[in-house]
């Protein structure tokens, strides 16, 4: 069985100036893992060390200049993006809601977009606004203005599940928060991790919140994979790297 996502050998390169067009700097190189069904892969880093990059050439935000993607056995490339990014799920930290939808139409746009039945798309939001502790009877009518920044995220959660997509990428969804209201998130994330049967990519800079939340931790530093392991290999690993972050932590 494929992995959820496989990622082999990718690598995304600055554009040059002039004559030296194509030897600009590298984001990423030769980055290769794969995640499978119900385990999350947290990317760990430093502000700069790709790890953001990296969540973008997945979805094709940016288009990688070596290496591939493959999500649910098929090559990324070879789909069309809006097909690719629907089988992706996408949580920022700024959750980018739209602000003249409701709650429910701001969960229920994807499944709006691939046709789905509105009965079914209206069973779905309250199903996932129960999952993410939001009471749809409260909050389906709601606008994002009236909601606090946990409630906002949450929704941003609900909506990319929305569609049941295999692949969940998640990139610092909780960094804006105030320190007890992210606590209590990454809480209810690590429980809903297991239900969720998902694969993740989840990219922090927090050690605690990657030692927490993550199947394994891959550790980024300068655009490459320095780490690649168990919780239990990161906090024994010897890396120099791997050894600043725990004490960091």
């Amino acid at each position: 069985m494929s992995p959820a996502l496989e990622v082999r050998g990718l690598g995304y390169r600055l554009p040059g100036k002039g004559k030296e067009t194509g030897n600009g700097r590298f984001l990423v190189r030769d980055v290769s893992f794969t995640v499978g069904v119900g385990e999350t892969l947290v990317l760990l880093g430093r502000s700069g060390s790709g790890k953001t990059t990296t969540l973008k050439l997945i979805n094709r935000l940016l288009e990688p200049t070596s290496g591939e993607v493959q999500v649910a056995g098929e090559r990324a490339a070879d789909l069309p993006v809006t097909r690719l990014r629907r089988r992706i799920g996408y949580v920022i930290q700024d959750v980018g809601l739209f602000p003249h939808f409701t709650v429910e139409r701001n969960v229920g746009l994807v499944p709006r977009l691939d046709g789905w039945p509105p009965a079914r798309i209206d069973a779905r939001v309250g199903e996932l606004l129960t999952l993410v502790g939001l009471d749809p009877d409260t909050f389906a009518k709601r606008y994002p203005h009236e909601l606090s920044g946990g409630q906002r995220q949450r929704v941003g959660v609900a909506r990319a599940l929305a569609a049941d997509p295999p692949l969940l990428l998640l990139d610092e969804p909780f960094g804006a928060l105030d320190p007890i209201t992210r606590v209590e998130l990454q809480r209810e994330f690590a429980a809903l991790e297991g239900r969720l049967g998902k694969a993740m990519v989840f990219v922090t800079h927090d050690v605690r919140e990657g030692l927490l939340l993550g199947t394994r931790i891959g550790l980024m530093l300068e655009g490459r994979l320095a780490f690649l392991g168990t919780q239990d290999e990161f906090r024994r690993s010897e890396h120099p790297e791997v050894r600043k972050f725990m004490e960091a932590a």
